[in-house]
Formats: structure tokens, sequence, C-alpha cells
């Protein structure tokens, strides 16, 4: 019996430290760059694009409210958002095809990154849980 308790304890303690990370995804608008960081350390640097001319990116803190891995827009003519967190209403991070627009603002509000880093990104979130993620947007 107490090898079983012990071993829960155990557990429960890795399981508590990897619960206790923060994973933030940094979003500077006039860099048009995310920094993502865990427990403060800087794990990536990606180029991105944000609203254009006539939209908006919404500015703040905010937390993950959906993840989907696979996900059209329901009124930008089905456009694919693949790997898109949500993160306020209808506004996600999510990747894109469209790389060459990266680096400036393109997007209707969204914040678009290359498939690969919006996979990477998706993956962290679901690693360390959207109660330990962040996304801070500023401007």
């Amino acid at each position: 019996m107490r090898r079983h308790v012990f071993g829960a304890a155990l557990i429960l303690a890795a399981c508590a430290g990897r619960a206790s990370a923060d994973v933030v995804a940094q979003i500077h608008i006039p860099t048009q760059s995310m920094t993502v960081t865990i427990d403060g350390k800087v794990r990536y640097v990606w180029p991105i694009s944000t609203a254009r001319r006539g939209y908006a990116t919404p500015i703040g803190h905010f937390r993950p409210i959906r993840m989907e891995r696979v996900w059209y827009s329901r009124v930008y003519n089905n456009a694919p958002m693949p790997y898109a967190i949500f993160f306020h209403y209808g506004f996600a991070v999510h990747g894109t095809n469209e790389t060459a627009a990266l680096g400036r603002p393109a997007s209707h509000g969204c914040v678009r990154l290359p498939t690969s880093a919006a996979r990477e990104l998706f993956e962290l979130i679901r690693q360390y849980g959207p109660v330990n993620s962040r996304i801070v947007v500023t401007g």
C-alpha cells in the first residue's frame, strides 16, 4: 500500500511541476513578430502578419479559449486557418501558406504565422494547457 501512495505522490509532483509552466506568445504589432517563451526563457521568434489598414488586431492579455487543428473562416470565404488558437471572440493565432506577407500587416485581424510555427505553438499550448498559456498583443 505504501508503495502505491508513494508512486501516486511522485506522479502528482511531476504533473504539478509541468502545470506550473508558463507559455507566453508575445505578439509585437510594430515589428510584426512573435516571441514565444516558456517560464520566461525565449523558445522561438517568428515573423507574423496582423491586421492590415482598415482592420484591427485586438490588443491586450488573453488566454486561449478554443483550439482547432483544422478550421476554415466562416467570415472570409472559407479561408484555411490551420492550427487555430482562438483568443478573443473570432480572433485567432493560426498558420498561413501566404508566407510572402509575413513581416507586414496583411490580415483581417487574426495573427498569421508560418504553418509549421503555428503547429509548434499549438502543440506547446496543448502540452502545457490553455490555463498555463497566455497570448499578449502589444502595439
